[in-house]
């Protein structure tokens, strides 16, 4: 009878622990691993994007990561390697710049 329970129990901790596996911390305000699993390379026009955050690496994740929210409401991670993504974060650390002065 305990190497049922046993059994049940960790069977259950395994399919867990499957179901979990790569999905995003829930935005604590303390992010813990990196939030891009995958990244979008092909070109978005601006119009339709709403928002873009760039999030420098550093011990949480060894990527830079671009997320991009559209007008309607859906978040892409970006390539930050593609040309137009460049010219995108470039933009950004211009307009931050301009601000410190």
């Amino acid at each position: 009878m305990k190497g049922k329970v046993v059994v049940t129990v960790l069977t259950l901790l395994l399919i867990s622990m499957a179901a979990t596996k790569g999905m995003a911390l829930a935005r604590s305000g303390i992010e813990l691993r990196c939030l891009c699993i995958d990244t979008h390379s092909r070109f978005i026009h601006p119009k339709f994007i709403q928002n873009v955050r760039l999030i420098q690496s550093g011990p949480h994740c060894q990527n830079v990561e671009v997320i991009a929210t559209l007008k309607d409401g859906k978040e892409l991670c970006l390539e930050p390697t593609a040309p137009w993504v460049k010219l995108i974060i470039k933009a950004i650390l211009d307009k931050e710049a301009l601000q410190l002065f």
